[in-house]
């Protein structure tokens, strides 16, 4: 059998054990540290781009999950059990469960073609149409940088500000993508991270809130520990969470902030690679920025869709003949108002998400990856378009 080709496996680049053993030296083995306190300067300088932070600028608190992260964006942006927020449909379900550990519900709006990221039309459609139905508006919007293909953000943003409604941006999946030249996590009034081991780098596990400031860190950092006062003995007025990343996770995040530029560019060379050698093949095309130079997306995922009347076959045709080559691929996400879980939402759609899940599928594009390897995928799929020829 073939050697197994993977779709995103984290890539370790040398430094990792270095913090981690330096953790272990100093017995910093638990949820705070040198570590954790680094990990966070360094998303917080690479984020605004010259150190900014403070009051004036954004600060980051790490955490156990991206999931986590979300949760605590909606606590503190004062949603509670009965509010309605306003989610993308084409995601991840991490992106929407946090709404539900909250008691409140998620309204699912569908995308638009470009950038498959949430559509700024129906976005405002389903605030009117909410406030016209409910009495009030929307208590948050997610959008959600799809694949590290930012969305339309300066759309969704003068919506969001016509209506005064806070945006907790997604950009799990898009660590070093840009929008107009500004990272994706700097849009919302929060944003959150993932370190995940898929993604452009890992802590094994992980994720951050990116806040406004300094104080609303504070709010985060509290909740994250479990919302214990100030008091010599243990004592809590609220409920709090046990969400703070470990020393020795922060540990990975430092090692791998010395190589994120490096992933990020080797993704975009595969994402450039396959758009090469799917060349001329019909009915397969490569998912990728909109022209015009607004978008610079890390292609974490690269994707392609398969329209089955022109090329022969179907992307499960595709999917079944990677596997059995002994490459993973994954069809893309199957968006949240199609999941049981969440039947009866609201959504407000335009068939988008729901014809590009049918077609779409996710090739394998992590840094590890050889040319030689990108060219194994492809000639997977051409020989089957040859075989359906």
């Amino acid at each position: 059998m073939n050697s197994r080709i993977w779709m995103s496996l984290a890539h370790m680049g040398g430094r990792e054990q270095e913090f981690i053993q330096e953790a272990f030296d100093t017995n910093w083995v638990v949820p705070l540290g040198p570590n954790v306190n680094a990990f966070e300067k360094s998303l917080q300088d690479f984020l605004t781009g010259n150190g900014e932070s403070g009051d004036g600028g954004r600060s980051v608190v790490a955490l156990s999950a991206g999931t986590a992260a979300l949760h605590l964006g909606l606590i503190l942006l004062g949603v509670k059990m009965g509010d309605e927020v306003i989610c993308q449909s084409f995601t991840f379900a991490a992106s929407a469960n946090p709404i539900a550990y909250l008691e409140a519900k998620p309204v699912f709006v569908d995308s638009e073609p470009d950038t498959w990221n949430m559509d700024p039309v129906l976005l405002e459609k389903a605030i009117n149409d909410r406030i016209a139905m409910t009495g009030k508006k929307p208590k948050a919007i997610i959008p959600v940088h799809l694949y590290g293909m930012p969305g339309k953000m300066d759309e969704i943003l003068a919506i969001a500000r016509k209506y005064e409604i806070p945006v907790l941006e997604d950009a799990a999946e898009s660590l070093g993508s840009e929008y107009k030249g500004k990272k994706c996590g700097m849009f919302g009034e929060y944003a959150v991270l993932s370190f995940n081991g898929n993604k452009i780098i890992t802590t094994s596990g992980g994720g951050a809130l990116v806040c406004p400031c300094n104080d609303t860190a504070g709010r985060a950092l509290f909740y994250a520990t479990q919302a214990r006062d100030k008091a010599p003995h243990y004592q809590h007025s609220c409920i709090g969470y046990n969400y703070r990343m470990s020393n020795i996770c922060a540990g990975i995040g430092r090692g791998q902030m010395f190589v994120l530029e490096e992933h990020i560019n080797r993704r975009r060379v595969i994402h450039d690679l396959y758009a090469h050698l799917f060349e001329g093949m019909k009915g397969v095309r490569v998912m990728s920025q909109p022209e015009g130079g607004d978008f610079d997306s890390n292609y974490w995922l690269t994707c392609i869709t398969v329209n089955s009347n022109e090329a022969g076959f179907t992307r499960e045709d595709v999917r079944l003949a990677l596997d059995a080559d002994n490459i993973e691929s994954r069809p893309l996400w199957k968006p949240m108002h199609l999941q049981p879980v969440f039947a009866n939402a609201p959504f407000y759609g335009n068939g988008t998400s729901e014809h590009l899940f049918e077609i779409g599928l996710c090739l394998p594009s992590g840094p590890t990856l050889t040319d030689e390897d990108i060219a194994r995928v492809v000639n997977v799929i051409r020989d089957l378009q040859k075989t359906n020829s």
